[in-house]
């Protein structure tokens, strides 16, 4: 099954262009005209990415774009915009935004800009979920449970889990985790903030949290995850 985006844009020409040229490259493409028939459609079946316009009939594309990250942390989202000052692109990628694509665009150009983006949003390794032992990840849906019940875990949470699920086998350092889940933020790699949120993660995941099946400590090196 191929990738699903939805396309957010009030011009409704650009909609049409745009579904047919996506589709053209194996895309499934859903499109609306304002912020509220999307809502409807994210909440229905959610998108692998979204291509959103700045500016909406309804809605501001930079708040849509802020309250979007707070709930879907690893959805790839492309802002679309006429404005092409540099000062506005900055603001829309600090918005949570992964890219800025100015119109008009080359359609050669915004294919590349997707599966960039798709790429970086789910390893190649895992299309769609994957179930280790008890545990199983739907990351289409964002949805993780535990011996068939649904789990909730803070937006950092789900990232670990991810980046160990996409990584297991490996022993990752504290150094390695900081610089893939906190980025630019300033924590430091002998932190106890990364040991904190392991400890959490493993009370959600582990039938036994005080000695675990997975989420494993390797003495000297950091975490890993086994399967």
């Amino acid at each position: 099954m191929g990738y699903r985006i939805l396309a957010v844009d009030d011009d409704r020409d650009i909609l049409k262009v745009l579904k047919a040229n996506l589709q053209l490259h194996g895309y499934e493409v859903d499109t609306a005209d304002t912020w509220t028939r999307a809502q409807g459609m994210i909440i229905e079946n959610l998108p692998d990415l979204i291509l959103l316009d700045m500016m909406l009939p309804d809605g501001n594309g930079i708040e849509i774009c802020r309250n979007l990250r707070k709930d879907h942390l690893q959805l790839p989202i492309i802002m679309l915009t006429a404005r092409d000052k540099i000062s506005d692109k900055v603001i829309g990628l600090e918005s949570g935004a992964d890219d800025y694509v100015v119109k008009p665009f080359e359609t050669l150009e915004l294919i590349a800009r997707i599966k960039a983006c798709l790429r970086r949003a789910v390893p190649q390794a895992v299309k769609e979920e994957v179930c280790i032992g008890h545990i199983k990840v739907d990351f289409r849906k964002h949805l993780v449970t535990v011996s068939g019940k649904k789990i909730d875990l803070t937006p950092k949470e789900y990232e670990l889990l991810c980046y160990f699920i996409s990584h297991r086998g490996e022993a990752l350092s504290r150094d390695t985790i900081r610089k893939a889940i906190w980025k630019g933020s300033q924590i430091y790699s002998w932190s106890r903030v990364i040991d904190v949120h392991i400890q959490h993660l493993r009370q959600k995941i582990e039938k036994d949290p005080s000695n675990p099946k997975y989420l494993l400590t390797v003495s000297g090196a950091g975490y890993m995850f086994k399967e």
